[in-house]
């Protein structure tokens, strides 16, 4: 399978997701799964925030050798599934490559669905998403970028309970 996480500047949230559910397939091991990130407004060829790559380290990721770069149709499209980290940035993915809608979903969105319905696969993600609405909170991880270092391990340890669910549930 293979995964691409979507936030903003692809600096923080998307590159600690995408690198800690290549630790988690490892620990699993899955063999067949690759990931990678992007965003919707990248940081171009910068690395990891150092706060977020520190952060990543800690939960078990490695932030070495990230650069950043910019979401394209191409990259949404070679995806077997979409996680963005907002309803914002899924619809961005969405207006880039509209035949992706049963592959996107926020991380909390498929989170949510993964145990709601108990999927087991991205199709299965698609299929609850009519059956298990959310409510009118959005699904959303916020975005640590200038905030204090509490922030960034709180919103770190958010994205690893959320892969946590998906990863055990349909296998990243």
């Amino acid at each position: 399978m293979h995964v691409l996480f979507v936030c903003t500047g692809n600096v923080c949230r998307s590159p600690t997701a995408e690198r800690l559910a290549v630790a988690y397939a490892e620990e699993l091991g899955i063999t067949d799964l690759t990931a990678e990130s992007a965003g919707t407004r990248a940081a171009v060829g910068r690395p990891m925030e150092p706060t977020a790559a520190q952060v990543l380290e800690g939960l078990g990721g490695n932030p070495a050798e990230f650069t950043a770069r910019m979401l394209t149709a191409e990259l949404a499209v070679d995806a077997d599934l979409v996680l963005t980290m907002t309803e914002r940035q899924r619809e961005k993915v969405l207006a880039l490559a509209p035949e992706q809608l049963k592959k996107t979903f926020t991380l909390k969105e498929a989170a949510r669905l993964a145990e709601a319905a108990d999927a087991k696969s991205v199709a299965d993600l698609a299929a609850a998403r009519p059956r298990h609405k959310a409510d009118d909170t959005p699904e959303d991880v916020p975005d640590p970028m200038g905030k204090d270092e509490d922030t960034f391990l709180t919103i770190g340890s958010e994205i690893a309970d959320l892969l946590g669910v998906i990863s055990r549930s349909i296998r990243l």
